[in-house]
């Protein structure tokens, strides 16, 4: 089973730069997107439902603004769209696909660099995931949450760590809630769990300022944190570089049966 996560930064613009010419390549089972940016009505027909795979979406309200999607094979024997929690729901950050035992989630966590309002929504979005990740990692059910967490969890997660310590998405309470999730609560981070040492070579997002994709200055941001029977079963993982869709590059990892 192969899953992708990939924040298209607007699928309309990596429709643009050869996205899914590319997806078709891959014999992915599960695609989970992020920062769609878009409405139903700007959807083509292709982004809605590109060949061989059913589509759906969790839009956000505002116009050109976050929202989630998930791709798959195989029809959902049920769709879950939001948390059921307004403020959050409103920006279209959540939507879960239940296969039989398995439930495959495209979360889009806020982030928080634009200024101490939407930081303190972020620390409010994570205070009221913990319960729902909770629940889900007690449910019984296998799980994978794929997403951009906008959090780069220790210090090999992203290049510069010294001068990022006072900034979102590296904080120290952002990163303690991630430690809680993986501890605590016992969710795994499988890009981790394979590659446990790895550094420059598992950021997932650069900033389009001074050069740093060209230099990989980048921050590892986007993950599939599974529950520990699935995670346990994932064989190899891979973050794609040779094309540029997006600000972010997608993660595949493929599951054993």
């Amino acid at each position: 089973m192969r899953i992708i996560t990939a924040n298209l930064n607007g699928i309309r613009s990596a429709a643009n730069k050869g996205f899914f010419a590319w997806l078709q390549t891959q014999q992915a089972d599960v695609v989970c997107l992020q920062e769609v940016k878009a409405q139903a009505a700007d959807m083509t027909a292709e982004m809605l439902a590109p060949a061989g795979y059913h589509g759906y979406f969790h839009y956000a309200e505002k116009k050109g603004y976050s929202g989630v999607g998930i791709y798959c094979k195989q029809k959902p024997d049920a769709l879950i769209e939001g948390l059921g929690i307004a403020d959050i729901d409103s920006e279209g950050r959540y939507i879960e696909a239940c296969f039989g035992n398995l439930s495959v989630i495209s979360l889009y966590l806020p982030s928080g660099s634009s200024g101490e309002e939407r930081q303190s929504f972020k620390f409010s979005v994570l205070a009221r995931m913990m319960p729902h990740l909770e629940a889900l990692r007690k449910s019984g059910r296998e799980v994978v949450v794929c997403g951009d967490w906008n959090i780069a969890h220790q210090e090999i997660d992203l290049k510069n760590y010294k001068g990022n310590k006072k900034n979102s998405g590296f904080l120290p309470e952002e990163r303690a809630w991630l430690t809680d999730l993986f501890g605590r609560v016992g969710w795994v981070d499988v890009y981790r769990a394979l590659h446990p040492n790895t550094t420059e070579e598992c950021y997932t997002w650069w900033s389009n300022r001074g050069a740093a994709y060209e230099k990989n200055v980048g921050w590892r941001l986007d993950y599939q944190v599974a529950t520990p029977e699935l995670a346990y079963r994932a064989i190899q993982s891979s973050i794609y570089k040779a094309q540029k869709f997006s600000d972010h590059a997608p993660l595949i990892i493929d599951y054993q049966p």
